[in-house]
């Protein structure tokens, strides 16, 4: 039986012990290698630590490890008998939110973790802002370092109460509350004797039961095309494949198709994958499509089915973060937006409002985003992109947008309304 795979990211403020608690279910969920932990005990020992420093075994950039903070964003693979893991550890870092974004962007889960010492801070409310713009379905939030504060169960139930009154005014499907300590291993993969009082599951078992396959879409088929597959070899005739990963639904051959935006028709032929053809495809599987026609598809194209369409937008109404430390969003700005594989010019044609993000409460009268801020905007694009509704389809409501003069991504964000193509 395959097991199935929970991308989770990591989110919260600065030394809320992000990278500790990744390094502690590393440890406990025995998936070290000798030698990676022989590294960090040698590190540790040398840094005068009188412990082993978890933290390293994320923290691998030498700036990370001589400034103590996280910086870039780490994944790391691990697997238990009931599940596949990958976990980006994100920064907490206020300058490296853009990183944070980048790790939440494809997260099945976002995992929060909260100072029980320092309760709520601003980048706690951010990231879980982000994490909800960004469409991360679950939301776990780690109650950290209660070894510091005697286990007391008043703390915890005070910061759920106040985390879970803010929540409520964001797009949460689905938040848990743990306690825990990653320095000590409480409540992270074994059950803590400090909380008597709790009655819920470890980190690492919640993760192991969530049930993720419900959050995909498999009614809308939604296939971006990444490459033309064109074949050089004089053995191959008149091969054309179409290579991409399912964002939604499910493709089988002999389904009837529409390519978008030219409103072409045809029927699938075959699915093929890195180990061979198969009989179906549902996200996130990366496949190449034959056709039974030739018929006109390139790359940015969205393969779906005739009698269930994507809206074709190019006017857009959006939320977004912005991550450019070095010149604010304004209207009348230009950018190139990538939406799902297909990649247009965009101009800022207005800004609605900025969000404060400790209140939640709309800035009317904003004129520009500044680093980190989060606004709704509108803008119109040069080519039609494909959107679906953002209660039902992530992948087609993501984009980036992207500075053509430096190359830089600027700003991520999900489209809430479009019109018009």
């Amino acid at each position: 039986m395959t097991q199935e795979l929970l991308r989770f990211a990591t989110a919260g403020s600065v030394d809320d012990g992000k990278s500790t608690l990744i390094g502690r279910l590393l440890f406990d969920s025995k998936s070290l290698f000798t030698d990676q932990l022989d590294a960090v005990e040698r590190v540790s020992r040398e840094r005068g630590n009188d412990y082993t420093d978890l933290a390293l075994l994320t923290d691998g950039l030498r700036a990370e490890r001589e400034q103590g903070i996280t910086i870039d964003v780490a994944y790391r693979y691990f697997a238990t008998p009931r599940r596949k893991f990958i976990v980006a550890d994100t920064p907490g870092h206020i300058q490296y939110t853009r990183n944070m974004v980048t790790g939440a962007s494809t997260a099945d889960v976002a995992v929060i973790l909260l100072d029980a010492r320092r309760g709520i801070t601003e980048q706690s409310r951010r990231h879980a802002f982000i994490s909800t713009l960004l469409g991360v379905p679950h939301i776990v939030v780690c109650v950290n370092k209660m070894d510091l504060v005697d286990f007391d169960e008043t703390v915890f139930e005070s910061i759920r109460a106040e985390f879970g009154e803010f929540a409520t005014r964001l797009r949460v499907r689905d938040m848990t509350f743990i306690p825990v300590s990653a320095l000590l291993g409480d409540n992270v993969v074994s059950r803590s004797p400090n909380t008597p009082w709790y009655d819920g599951t470890t980190l690492l078992s919640h993760l192991e039961r969530l049930h993720v396959a419900s959050d995909r879409n498999l009614v809308d088929v939604r296939f971006p095309v990444q490459y033309v597959l064109r074949p050089q070899s004089t053995e191959v005739i008149d091969y054309r494949g179409y290579a991409g990963t399912v964002a939604s639904g499910v493709l089988r051959p002999g389904d009837r198709i529409m390519a978008l935006p030219s409103g072409l028709e045809s029927t699938i032929a075959t699915i093929e994958t890195a180990d061979g053809p198969v009989e179906e495809a549902f996200p996130p599987m990366a496949v190449t499509i034959t056709l039974a026609d030739d018929i006109d598809i390139g790359r940015g194209d969205m393969i779906c089915r005739p009698h269930n369409l994507p809206s074709v937008v190019q006017d857009i109404d959006a939320q977004i973060c912005w991550m450019d430390e070095s010149a604010a969003f304004s209207v009348g700005r230009r950018y190139a937006i990538k939406h799902t594989t297909r990649w247009a010019r965009a101009v800022v044609k207005g800004i609605s409002y900025r969000i404060d993000v400790n209140t939640l409460h709309r800035v009317e009268d904003a004129t520009e985003l500044a680093l980190n801020e989060i606004g709704r905007v509108q803008w119109r694009v040069t080519q039609p992109l494909f959107v679906d509704a953002y209660q039902s389809n992530r992948e087609t409501v993501a984009f980036i947008l992207v500075d053509e003069g430096t190359n830089k991504t600027v700003a991520a964000g999900m489209i809430m309304r479009g019109s018009g193509a």
